[in-house]
C-alpha cells in the first residue's frame, strides 16, 4: 500500500500521471511508528480523514484521549484528586466507538492507540484494580496495538507529587509511577505480548536543570516498553542574554529539549526504543492556525529527530492532523532515499503557485522560518491563539454571563478548572486564552504575560515585557517580508491554481496578524496602565494618542481576520476547545473596538 502511495506521491509532486523513464529506488521507514490525533475532535476519524492520514504515511491514531476504551470511569468517579477531578469531566466512552474505528482503520493499514487512565494509590486494593481493568481493556479490544500511558491520566497516588520541586519525593513518585507501569505490561503480556506500552511522562518538570531527574525516569521503567518522550518542551534559550524555557509545544525551537536528549542518551544505554510526541506540521505555538507554514524550519525538526534515532511519534496533540502541505512534505523525510529538500521544495511550490512563482515561494518560507525562531511567546496562550479574537479593553466591558462577585462563590475558582473556565467578560473561549486588565491598577498583566509566556525567569526589577515586544515585532517584520513575496508568487499563478494559493496566503497573514494582534493587546494595556497614573495632562494625551493608533490598526486587523475566518474554517479551531475566535467572536470584538474609539477615549480626553 505504501509503495503505491509513493508513486502516487511521486506523480502528484510531478503534476504528472507518469513517473520517470529513470525511476529506481527501495526505501526503507525510519520509523515503527507514526500516529496523530484528529484535528476535528475527540473521536472524530471519518473514512475520509484515516484514507488522508495514510496517504500521508501515518499508519497510527490516538484515540479515545483521557478516558479508557471500554468506558470505565472508576477513577474518574470515585477519586476526588486533582487529576480525577479533570477526568470526571471528560466524555464518557462509547466502547462500540472504538470497535467501530478499529475495524475502519485496519482497512486503511492504521493501527489505534488508546490510554489507559488510572489512580495508582500503592495499596493491594488498587494493584488488583488496575490489573483487572488492563486485562478487561485487553480482552475486549484485542485490535488496540498499545497503550499510552500518560502521567496525565496514569499517575500515582497525587498529581502534585510530581510537580514538587524535591528530588527525592519525585524518585520515590518516579518508582511507584514506573511499578504501576510495570503491572499494565505484564498484564498486556500475557495475553499479547506484541502490545506496545508506552510510558510518557509529560508534566513532570522538564526544565534543563532536571536532566537527571528526568533521566532517573527511564531507569526505572520496565524492559519491553517503548519510552514517549516530549520532544521541544523545557528547551532553553536566550532573549538579550536572559535564560528562557519554551513553556510549552513550540516551532520557536527545533529540540530536542536538554531533557529529552538526557532520556534518549538513557535508553540508550538500555538498548530500548525511543517514541516521541513531536509537532511535525502543527504546534501550541499558533495553534489555531491549521499548520505553520515555515518547511525550512520543521525540516530541521525532522533532520534532528533522524539524527536522534526516533523510532515512533506522536505528531500532534492540540492541533491534530488535518491535511495540509507540510504533513505532505512530511512524509517525504519518514523514508530512506527521499528526494533532496531543495527538490522537494522547489517541486511542491511549483505545484502550489505554479513556474513563475516557486522561487518568491520558497523564499517567503524561509522568511517565515526565520520569524517563527524569534517568536517569544512560547506556550498554549491568548497571544499566539486568540490575539486576532481578543479586544482592547479600556474600560471594564458590559457583562456577559452570570458573576458571583457577592455571592459566597469564590469567583476566581469559578473562572478556573473546576468552573466553568470563562471570563465572564469575554466568555467566547476558555478563561486562559483571555488577556483581561487588572482594573484595579495593582498588576500589570501585560508584563506578566510576558514573563510568564517567555519562561524567562528573572527578578521583578527586570522588565521583560519590552524585550518580548521587541522580538515579536521582529517575527512579524520577518513574516510580512515573507508575505510580500508570497502574495506575488499567488497573483502571478496560473488561473487553475489561483484560487489555492491564495488560500495559503490567507493563512500565513492571519499568522501574521496574530503577532501583530499579540503585541497590540499587551502595548495597549501597558499604556493603559501609564494613562491612568499619569499626573501630567499634556503627557496623558499623548498616551491617549499612541492608543488611539493601535485601535484603530486593530480594527483593520480585525476585519481582515474576520474575512478570513469566514472563508475558512480551519482557522480559529482547536479541537481542545472547539472554535477558540469565530466570526461571530471576531464581530463582537469589533464591536468593542468602535466603541473604544468613538466613546471611551474621546471621554478620556474629555476628563484629561
Amino acid at each position: 500500500m505504501y509503495g503505491l502511495h509513493n508513486l502516487e506521491a511521486r506523480m502528484n509532486l510531478r503534476e504528472a500521471p507518469f513517473l520517470p523513464d529513470n525511476l529506481k529506488t527501495v526505501r526503507h521507514s525510519l520509523y515503527d511508528t507514526r500516529m496523530v490525533l484528529s484535528w476535528m475532535g475527540w473521536m472524530e476519524f471519518p473514512d475520509q480523514l484515516l484514507s488522508h492520514l495514510a496517504h500521508d504515511g501515518y499508519d497510527g491514531i490516538f484515540a479515545s484521549v483521557y478516558a479508557n476504551p471500554n468506558g470505565d470511569r472508576t477513577t474518574a468517579e470515585s477519586s476526588t484528586e486533582f487529576y480525577a477531578r479533570l477526568m470526571y469531566r471528560v466524555r464518557q466512552q462509547d466502547p462500540e466507538k472504538i470497535h467501530d474505528l478499529i475495524a475502519r482503520a485496519e482497512r486503511f493499514g492504521i493501527k489505534v492507540y488508546t490510554p489507559i487512565i488510572y489512580q495508582y494509590l500503592g495499596t493491594p486494593e488498587s494493584e488488583a484494580g488496575l490489573r483487572k481493568l488492563v486485562r478487561d481493556i485487553v480482552t475486549e479490544f484485542p485490535g488496540i496495538s498499545g497503550y499510552v500511558l500518560l502521567t496525565e491520566g496514569f499517575w500515582y497516588k497525587e498529581w502534585t507529587a510530581g510537580h514538587i520541586d524535591d528530588d527525592e519525593l519525585m524518585k520515590d513518585w518516579a518508582r511507584n509511577w514506573c511499578k504501576a507501569v510495570s503491572m499494565v505490561k505484564e498484564e498486556c503480556h500475557r495475553i499479547d505480548p506484541s502490545i506496545e506500552i508506552l510510558p510518557w511522562e509529560y508534566n513532570i518538570d522538564f526544565r534543563s536543570q532536571k536532566a537527571e531527574l528526568k533521566r532517573y525516569f527511564i531507569k526505572q521503567l520496565p524492559d519491553r516498553t517503548i519510552p514517549m518522550l516530549t520532544w521541544e518542551n523545557g528547551k532553553s534559550f536566550e532573549l538579550d542574554g536572559m535564560k528562557g524555557y519554551l513553556r510549552d509545544y513550540s516551532l520557536s525551537q527545533i529540540g530536542p529539549a536538554e531533557v529529552t536528549e538526557a532520556q534518549i542518551g538513557e535508553a540508550g544505554k538500555r538498548g530500548m526504543r525511543v517514541f516521541s510526541k513531536v509537532d511535525t506540521f502543527a504546534s501550541w505555538q499558533f495553534g489555531t492556525i491549521p499548520y505553520l507554514p515555515c518547511p525550512q524550519q520543521w525540516f530541521k525538526r525532522y533532520a534532528a529527530l533522524e539524527k536522534y534515532a526516533v523510532k515512533g511519534t506522536l505528531e500532534s496533540w492540540s492541533s491534530g492532523y488535518k491535511p495540509n502541505f507540510i504533513s505532505e512534505l512530511r512524509a517525504w523525510t519518514c523514508w530512506s532515499d527521499a528526494p533532496s529538500t531543495e527538490k522537494l521544495f522547489d517541486k511542491m511550490a511549483a505545484r502550489m503557485f505554479g513556474e513563475k512563482g516557486k522561487a518568491k515561494a520558497v523564499k517567503a518560507w524561509e522568511y517565515f522560518s526565520q520569524a517563527i525562531q524569534l517568536v517569544p511567546d512560547t506556550g498554549p496562550n491568548m497571544g499566539t491563539n486568540n490575539a486576532v479574537g481578543n479586544p482592547l479593553f479600556f474600560r471594564v466591558p458590559p457583562l456577559r454571563t452570570n458573576t458571583y462577585n457577592y455571592s459566597w462563590t469564590d469567583f476566581d475558582k469559578w473562572m478556573g478548572y473546576f468552573g466553568s473556565e470563562l471570563n465572564p467578560y469575554w466568555p467566547f473561549t476558555v478563561s486562559r486564552m483571555v488577556f483581561f486588565p487588572d482594573f484595579t491598577g495593582k498588576i500589570n498583566r501585560a508584563e506578566e504575560y510576558a514573563r510568564n509566556a517567555t519562561g524567562i525567569e528573572a527578578g521583578n526589577e527586570t522588565k521583560l515585557l519590552p524585550v518580548f515586544l521587541r522580538y515579536m515585532n521582529e517575527a512579524a517584520d520577518k513574516m510580512e517580508a515573507g508575505l510580500s513575496l508570497y502574495r506575488e508568487a499567488a497573483l502571478s499563478s496560473p488561473e487553475s491554481k489561483r484560487q489555492s494559493a491564495v488560500k495559503e496566503v490567507i493563512v500565513a497573514e492571519q499568522l501574521h496578524r496574530m503577532m501583530k494582534s499579540d503585541c497590540a493587546i499587551l502595548e495597549f494595556e501597558d499604556l493603559r496602565l501609564k494613562h491612568s497614573g499619569e499626573k501630567d495632562a499634556g503627557r496623558r494625551s499623548e498616551i491617549l494618542d499612541q492608543m488611539e493608533v493601535i485601535v484603530r490598526e486593530e480594527i483593520v486587523r480585525t476585519e481582515l481576520s474576520l474575512l478570513a475566518a469566514t472563508r475558512d474554517s480551519r482557522l480559529g479551531f482547536q479541537f481542545e476547545q472547539d472554535y477558540v475566535y469565530s466570526p461571530y467572536s471576531l464581530k463582537e470584538k469589533l464591536g468593542v473596538l468602535i466603541k473604544t474609539l468613538d466613546y471611551q477615549l474621546p471621554n478620556a480626553r474629555k476628563n484629561s
